[in-house]
């Protein structure tokens, strides 16, 4: 088995290690005999969304922001296509962001892509923190860290899961992260996925599932991993 994975502009959007979240992906497939291609996209590049299996988008600044999103607004029809057709996507903070209908500044909009029916306004203060979720998904706690000054509102999407410690989407509704179809959307930088094993496979699962129907993992010795879990969620959420 194969799978290409898309990262979207690693160059502008990669804040807080969002990066090591390709290498776990990699890493735990290829800890199974499964063949990884990741393909690093720069600005100016075309995207085949046909050609992926698991589209990554990493956090940026606002600045960043907008010069990401001026360039999706442009294959935002091809994005929208790839993600109706269960096309696997995982967006962290700023990529999460520009997923919903818009993110208002003080002085100015960005339009999003309009993938989700969800929107973010700039709040006062910044939601800095480690966060610990349960989610729905498993039986582990999520674990993560979320440095944003966006609060996202996302409605009547189903959220990743219920805030036990930190902010999360708005620092109000007690929800962290969005679910819609194979998209999850969240703030939780870290990186997110070398300490939620779990969340991980989980998207690579989808992604296999996509490619070629029922597939089964083989379990790893995630005992290192799990130690890192059960810390944060220890110190923070005991």
């Amino acid at each position: 088995m194969r799978l290409t994975i898309g990262h979207l502009y690693p160059e502008l959007l990669n804040l807080y290690g969002d990066r090591g979240n390709i290498i776990s992906l990699t890493k735990r497939a290829e800890w199974r005999g499964i063949e990884v291609e990741v393909i690093e996209y720069k600005l100016p590049y075309d995207i085949d969304f046909s050609k992926l299996d698991i589209v990554f988008v990493g956090g940026g600044s606002d600045r960043e922001q907008l010069l990401v999103c001026k360039r999706l607004g442009e294959i935002k029809q091809q994005f929208k296509e790839y993600v109706n057709d269960n096309g696997v996507v995982t967006a962290i903070c700023g990529g999460y962001q520009l997923l919903g209908n818009y993110y208002k500044l003080k002085d100015e909009t960005i339009d999003g892509l309009g993938i989700l029916d969800i929107f973010t306004e700039i709040g006062v203060g910044r939601l800095i923190s480690n966060v610990v979720i349960k989610s729905d998904l498993f039986d582990r706690p999520i674990v993560g860290f979320e440095n944003h000054g966006g609060r996202t509102y996302i409605g009547d999407h189903t959220s990743l899961g219920k805030v036990i410690y930190g902010g999360g989407n708005n620092g109000t509704d007690g929800a962290e992260g969005v679910v819609f179809k194979n998209v999850i959307g969240t703030y939780l930088h870290g990186p997110l996925f070398p300490k939620n094993p779990h969340l991980c496979d989980y998207v690579i699962q989808k992604a296999l599932e996509r490619r070629y129907g029922e597939v089964t993992l083989q379990k790893l010795d995630d005992s290192i991993e799990l130690l890192a879990n059960d810390y944060i969620v220890n110190r923070f959420a005991p």
